[in-house]
Protein backbone atom coordinates (compact mmCIF):
# COMPACT_ATOMS: atom_id res chain seq x y z
CA UNK A 1 0.00 0.00 0.00
CA UNK A 2 1.17 3.07 -1.08
CA UNK A 3 2.23 6.16 1.56
CA UNK A 4 -1.26 7.88 -0.04
CA UNK A 5 -3.22 4.86 0.70
CA UNK A 6 -1.98 4.04 4.28
CA UNK A 7 -3.00 7.76 5.07
CA UNK A 8 -6.12 7.62 3.86
CA UNK A 9 -7.14 3.98 5.80
CA UNK A 10 -6.22 6.06 9.24
CA UNK A 11 -7.69 9.16 8.19
CA UNK A 12 -10.96 6.63 7.31
CA UNK A 13 -10.47 5.07 10.74
CA UNK A 14 -10.03 8.33 12.48
CA UNK A 15 -13.24 9.45 11.08
CA UNK A 16 -15.53 6.08 12.20
CA UNK A 17 -14.26 6.35 15.31
CA UNK A 18 -15.50 10.33 15.61
CA UNK A 19 -18.69 9.39 13.90
CA UNK A 20 -19.13 6.72 16.32
CA UNK A 21 -18.30 8.67 19.52
CA UNK A 22 -20.51 11.68 18.04
CA UNK A 23 -23.59 9.97 17.61
CA UNK A 24 -23.14 7.59 20.97
CA UNK A 25 -22.71 10.78 23.21
CA UNK A 26 -25.65 12.41 21.18
CA UNK A 27 -27.51 9.02 22.64
CA UNK A 28 -26.50 9.22 25.92
CA UNK A 29 -24.04 5.93 25.95
CA UNK A 30 -20.72 5.98 27.00
CA UNK A 31 -17.14 6.35 25.25
CA UNK A 32 -14.41 5.40 26.50
CA UNK A 33 -10.98 5.84 24.91
CA UNK A 34 -8.19 3.84 25.11
CA UNK A 35 -4.43 4.20 23.97
CA UNK A 36 -4.79 2.42 20.64
CA UNK A 37 -8.90 2.08 20.96
CA UNK A 38 -11.91 3.34 21.15
CA UNK A 39 -15.26 1.67 23.18
CA UNK A 40 -19.21 2.63 22.22
CA UNK A 41 -21.23 1.47 25.04
CA UNK A 42 -24.62 1.17 23.20
CA UNK A 43 -26.83 -1.35 22.51
CA UNK A 44 -23.95 -3.28 21.53
CA UNK A 45 -20.46 -3.09 22.57
CA UNK A 46 -18.04 -1.89 19.75
CA UNK A 47 -14.42 -1.30 20.16
CA UNK A 48 -12.60 0.39 17.45
CA UNK A 49 -9.01 -0.33 16.80
CA UNK A 50 -7.16 3.11 15.95
CA UNK A 51 -3.90 2.00 14.86
CA UNK A 52 -1.95 -1.00 12.68
CA UNK A 53 0.48 -1.00 15.82
CA UNK A 54 -1.39 -1.23 18.55
CA UNK A 55 0.99 -3.21 20.61
CA UNK A 56 0.75 -6.49 22.50
CA UNK A 57 -0.60 -4.80 26.10
CA UNK A 58 -3.61 -3.02 24.41
CA UNK A 59 -4.25 -5.95 22.13
CA UNK A 60 -4.66 -8.08 25.54
CA UNK A 61 -6.89 -5.25 27.10
CA UNK A 62 -9.04 -5.00 23.99
CA UNK A 63 -9.56 -8.73 23.99
CA UNK A 64 -10.22 -9.12 27.61
CA UNK A 65 -12.82 -6.23 27.73
CA UNK A 66 -14.43 -8.46 24.13
CA UNK A 67 -13.96 -11.77 26.34
CA UNK A 68 -15.52 -10.50 29.91
CA UNK A 69 -18.85 -8.55 27.82
CA UNK A 70 -19.52 -11.32 25.55
CA UNK A 71 -19.50 -13.85 29.09
CA UNK A 72 -22.02 -11.64 30.59
CA UNK A 73 -24.59 -11.85 27.08
CA UNK A 74 -23.56 -8.63 25.66
CA UNK A 75 -23.60 -8.36 21.50
CA UNK A 76 -20.00 -7.15 20.72
CA UNK A 77 -18.00 -6.23 17.62
CA UNK A 78 -14.55 -5.14 17.11
CA UNK A 79 -13.40 -3.22 14.05
CA UNK A 80 -9.82 -3.63 13.02
CA UNK A 81 -9.60 -1.73 9.43
CA UNK A 82 -5.89 -2.85 9.50
CA UNK A 83 -6.49 -6.17 10.00
CA UNK A 84 -3.66 -6.54 13.12
CA UNK A 85 -5.81 -8.42 15.18
CA UNK A 86 -7.09 -12.11 15.51
CA UNK A 87 -10.16 -13.18 18.44
CA UNK A 88 -10.65 -16.13 17.35
CA UNK A 89 -9.81 -17.98 20.16
CA UNK A 90 -12.68 -16.00 22.04
CA UNK A 91 -14.93 -17.56 19.95
CA UNK A 92 -15.32 -14.56 17.51
CA UNK A 93 -15.30 -14.70 13.52
CA UNK A 94 -14.33 -12.13 11.21
CA UNK A 95 -16.45 -10.66 8.14
CA UNK A 96 -15.05 -8.57 5.47
CA UNK A 97 -15.95 -5.25 4.47
CA UNK A 98 -13.89 -3.00 1.95
CA UNK A 99 -12.87 0.17 3.41
CA UNK A 100 -12.79 2.70 0.11
CA UNK A 101 -11.42 6.50 -0.25
CA UNK A 102 -12.29 8.97 -3.66
CA UNK A 103 -9.78 12.41 -4.22
CA UNK A 104 -11.62 15.76 -4.79
CA UNK A 105 -12.69 15.30 -8.29
CA UNK A 106 -15.68 17.05 -10.54
CA UNK A 107 -19.14 15.80 -10.01
CA UNK A 108 -22.53 15.90 -11.34
CA UNK A 109 -25.40 17.99 -9.60
CA UNK A 110 -27.63 15.96 -7.32
CA UNK A 111 -30.94 16.33 -8.43
CA UNK A 112 -33.54 16.16 -5.95
CA UNK A 113 -31.70 15.92 -3.10
CA UNK A 114 -31.13 18.07 -0.03
CA UNK A 115 -29.55 18.57 3.33
CA UNK A 116 -31.82 17.57 6.27
CA UNK A 117 -32.36 20.72 8.77
CA UNK A 118 -35.62 19.68 10.86
CA UNK A 119 -36.21 16.99 13.57
CA UNK A 120 -39.18 16.05 12.33
CA UNK A 121 -36.98 15.31 8.68
CA UNK A 122 -34.59 13.64 10.48
CA UNK A 123 -37.14 11.04 12.19
CA UNK A 124 -38.19 10.29 8.82
CA UNK A 125 -34.21 9.46 7.30
CA UNK A 126 -33.77 7.88 10.80
CA UNK A 127 -36.65 5.35 10.36
CA UNK A 128 -35.54 4.58 6.86
CA UNK A 129 -32.32 3.80 7.77
CA UNK A 130 -33.56 1.47 11.00
CA UNK A 131 -35.85 -0.55 8.75
CA UNK A 132 -33.70 -0.46 5.20
CA UNK A 133 -30.43 -0.68 6.83
CA UNK A 134 -31.50 -2.71 8.74
CA UNK A 135 -30.80 -1.77 12.47
CA UNK A 136 -32.43 -4.45 14.24
CA UNK A 137 -31.38 -3.45 17.64
CA UNK A 138 -33.47 -0.63 17.30
CA UNK A 139 -36.82 -1.80 16.15
CA UNK A 140 -39.21 -1.68 16.83
CA UNK A 141 -38.26 1.95 16.13
CA UNK A 142 -38.90 5.07 18.46
CA UNK A 143 -37.69 8.47 16.82
CA UNK A 144 -35.11 9.86 17.99
CA UNK A 145 -32.93 6.62 19.52
CA UNK A 146 -30.61 6.07 16.64
CA UNK A 147 -30.24 9.93 15.76
CA UNK A 148 -31.03 12.49 18.05
CA UNK A 149 -31.86 16.00 16.92
CA UNK A 150 -28.61 17.50 18.45
CA UNK A 151 -26.76 15.75 15.97
CA UNK A 152 -28.33 18.83 13.24
CA UNK A 153 -25.85 21.11 15.23
CA UNK A 154 -22.69 18.50 15.09
CA UNK A 155 -19.96 17.74 12.91
CA UNK A 156 -22.61 15.65 10.82
CA UNK A 157 -24.55 16.10 7.91
CA UNK A 158 -27.99 14.43 6.77
CA UNK A 159 -28.65 14.28 3.33
CA UNK A 160 -31.87 12.62 1.69
CA UNK A 161 -33.76 12.24 -1.45
CA UNK A 162 -37.56 12.80 -0.39
CA UNK A 163 -38.58 9.48 0.95
CA UNK A 164 -36.54 7.39 -1.01
CA UNK A 165 -33.40 7.05 0.51
CA UNK A 166 -30.57 9.00 2.86
CA UNK A 167 -27.66 8.96 4.19
CA UNK A 168 -25.33 10.29 6.80
CA UNK A 169 -21.73 12.11 6.65
CA UNK A 170 -19.42 12.97 9.25
CA UNK A 171 -16.31 15.85 8.63
CA UNK A 172 -13.51 14.61 10.64
CA UNK A 173 -9.47 14.36 10.29
CA UNK A 174 -8.99 15.82 6.97
CA UNK A 175 -11.80 13.96 5.32
CA UNK A 176 -15.11 13.62 4.43
CA UNK A 177 -17.26 10.14 5.56
CA UNK A 178 -19.93 8.82 4.84
CA UNK A 179 -22.76 6.53 6.70
CA UNK A 180 -25.65 4.33 6.24
CA UNK A 181 -26.51 4.88 2.21
CA UNK A 182 -29.71 3.79 2.53
CA UNK A 183 -32.59 3.51 -0.54
CA UNK A 184 -36.21 2.23 0.54
CA UNK A 185 -36.63 -1.32 -1.57
CA UNK A 186 -38.84 -0.42 -3.96
CA UNK A 187 -36.65 2.31 -5.32
CA UNK A 188 -33.22 0.47 -5.77
CA UNK A 189 -31.59 0.28 -8.80
CA UNK A 190 -33.65 3.52 -10.24
CA UNK A 191 -30.18 5.88 -9.37
CA UNK A 192 -31.21 6.97 -5.60
CA UNK A 193 -27.60 5.89 -4.19
CA UNK A 194 -25.68 7.59 -7.14
CA UNK A 195 -27.58 10.82 -6.74
CA UNK A 196 -26.80 10.94 -2.77
CA UNK A 197 -23.21 10.35 -3.02
CA UNK A 198 -23.29 13.07 -5.82
CA UNK A 199 -24.63 15.33 -3.30
CA UNK A 200 -21.97 14.20 -0.49
CA UNK A 201 -19.37 14.44 -2.52
CA UNK A 202 -20.53 17.74 -3.69
CA UNK A 203 -20.45 18.97 0.07
CA UNK A 204 -17.02 17.50 0.94
CA UNK A 205 -15.93 19.71 -2.98
CA UNK A 206 -11.82 19.93 -1.59
CA UNK A 207 -11.89 16.52 0.84
CA UNK A 208 -11.22 13.15 0.37
CA UNK A 209 -14.47 10.96 1.00
CA UNK A 210 -13.72 7.82 2.74
CA UNK A 211 -16.29 5.22 3.53
CA UNK A 212 -16.98 0.85 4.46
CA UNK A 213 -18.65 -0.39 1.46
CA UNK A 214 -20.89 -3.16 1.50
CA UNK A 215 -20.12 -5.91 -0.72
CA UNK A 216 -23.59 -4.92 -3.40
CA UNK A 217 -22.94 -1.34 -2.87
CA UNK A 218 -19.04 -1.27 -4.01
CA UNK A 219 -19.46 -1.38 -7.72
CA UNK A 220 -21.25 1.92 -7.65
CA UNK A 221 -18.51 3.27 -5.43
CA UNK A 222 -15.80 2.22 -7.88
CA UNK A 223 -18.06 3.95 -10.63
CA UNK A 224 -17.70 7.03 -8.86
CA UNK A 225 -13.93 6.65 -8.15
CA UNK A 226 -13.14 5.30 -4.86
CA UNK A 227 -10.26 2.69 -4.67
CA UNK A 228 -10.25 0.24 -2.20
CA UNK A 229 -7.87 1.00 0.48
CA UNK A 230 -8.28 -2.74 2.08
CA UNK A 231 -10.80 -5.03 3.59
CA UNK A 232 -11.36 -4.47 7.70
CA UNK A 233 -11.96 -7.38 9.63
CA UNK A 234 -15.48 -6.83 11.27
CA UNK A 235 -15.05 -9.38 14.48
CA UNK A 236 -18.33 -10.75 16.11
Amino acid sequence: MTGLLTERLRQASDNAVAMWSTVARARGDHVEDHAAFTVVDGRRFRIMLRTATPGAAAVDELSALAEARRGAGRAVVVEDPFRVLDLAHLGMSAGQLPVMAREPAPTPAAEGVERIETAADLAEAEDLIVHGFPLEEYQPHRPGTVFPAELLRQATAFFRRGSQGTCLTMAHGGVGGVYWVTTRPEHRSRGVGRTLMYAVLRHFEDLPVTLTASRAGRPLYEKLGFATLGDANWWR
